[in-house]
């Protein structure tokens, strides 16, 4: 008999309470802090959680992983490099491919749940 792997449910996401924020080592904005609380992850590179991250910029690169998205509260604006301004919000969706650089600016605090999936390393890189 095969035992089905637990499952994670969480009834409001945006009521979830998590770890203490510290400082944002990516920002720009003095006092900008973020916090994550991690949901799953499956071992081999595939991890899912919520962040929250304060008012401020901050630049994002994503080197050996994509992310995605989904807005769960408050405003930003990303800006890709090379491409126009995104304004986003609750509902709004994200996908950020492996190598994807940008600044995030964040207007008033913002909760997502994210999605990364880690590549591995190149052999005899």
């Amino acid at each position: 008999m095969t035992t089905n792997p637990p499952t994670t449910a969480i009834a409001d996401a945006n009521a979830t309470e998590l770890p203490k924020p510290a400082p944002k080592p990516t920002s720009v904005t003095p006092g900008q802090t973020e916090s994550a609380l991690g949901l799953w992850t499956d071992g081999r590179g595939a991890d899912v959680g919520y962040w929250e991250c304060s008012p401020g910029r901050f630049a994002a690169t994503r080197d050996g992983y994509s992310e995605i998205c989904q807005i769960l509260s408050g405003r930003m604006t990303l800006y890709p490099t090379g491409a126009e301004p995104i304004d986003l919000g609750p509902g709004s969706t994200i996908v950020m491919p492996e190598g994807w650089t940008g600044d995030w600016e964040i207007h008033e605090t913002v909760r997502k749940l994210y999605v990364v999936i880690s590549y591995p390393a190149e052999p005899g890189a």
